[in-house]
C-alpha cells in the first residue's frame, strides 16, 4: 500500500483504511519493534507498542497529497523512534531495584552461568546492531527470513518486491552480515 493509495481510502473510509494500513504494515512494524525491544521487553510490551505506533500513525500522518508517498518511510519513523523510547522506558524500569536483598542474594546463587549468559546477551546485542547496521530492506528481510522463517515470497509480498530480489538482497546482505560479525569477532555456524 503506498502512501497516495492510503490518502485515497481515508477520505472515503477512515476505518477501513487504518485496517488495510494495519494489514500491510504490521509484520514490518513488528520486525522493527521486536529488533529495538527483544532483549529487555516481554511479549506484550512489544505488542503495546506496535499498537502506540500504529495509533500514532493513523492520527497524526499528514492525508495531503504531498507527503503521501512518504508513508513506507514515515512508518519506519515512526516505529523506530517509538521502539527506542519504549527501549530506554523499559530498561530505566528494570534498572531500579526494589525487592528484598535476600531475594536478590538468592537469585545470584541460582546456579545459573553469569558469565556465559551476560556474553550470550553481549553476542545477540552485538548481532542485532549489525543487522540494524544493513539498512532497510536488508534488515527486515534479514529478520523475517532468518528469525521467523519466512519464504521469500511472503517476504516479497511484505514488502512489495520481487521474489527474486528479496532472494539476491538478502544472500548479499547475509555477506555483509558475516563480514561485519567476523570483523566484530563472532561467527555464525556453518562458517567455522
Amino acid at each position: 500500500m503506498t502512501g497516495t493509495e492510503y490518502c485515497d481510502m481515508y477520505k472515503n473510509a477512515p476505518e477501513k483504511a487504518y485496517s488495510a494500513l494495519f494489514k500491510n504494515y504490521c509484520d514490518y512494524v513488528y520486525a522493527i519493534v521486536f529488533n529495538k525491544l527483544r532483549s529487555v521487553a516481554s511479549h506484550e510490551d512489544i505488542e503495546e507498542c506496535v499498537s502506540d505506533i500504529f495509533a500514532e500513525i493513523f492520527f497524526s500522518y499528514k492525508k495531503s497529497s504531498e507527503s503521501a508517498a512518504e508513508l513506507k518511510g514515515y512508518i519506519s519513523t515512526v516505529a523506530k523512534r517509538k521502539a527506542i523510547n519504549a527501549y530506554h522506558s523499559l530498561k530505566a524500569r528494570s534498572g531500579h531495584f526494589s525487592g528484598d536483598s535476600d531475594d536478590y542474594i538468592s537469585e545470584i546463587n541460582s546456579g545459573s552461568d553469569i558469565e556465559e549468559d551476560y556474553d550470550k546477551l553481549e553476542t545477540q546485542t552485538i548481532l542485532i546492531d549489525k543487522i540494524n547496521d544493513l539498512g532497510e530492506p536488508d534488515s527486515t528481510i534479514i529478520l523475517q527470513k532468518y528469525y521467523y522463517n519466512r519464504s521469500s515470497n511472503e517476504i516479497a509480498e511484505m514488502l512489495s518486491m520481487k521474489a527474486s530480489a528479496v532472494r539476491m538482497r538478502a544472500a548479499r546482505a547475509l555477506d555483509k552480515l558475516r563480514e561485519s560479525l567476523t570483523a566484530a569477532g563472532i561467527t555464525l555456524k556453518g562458517d567455522a
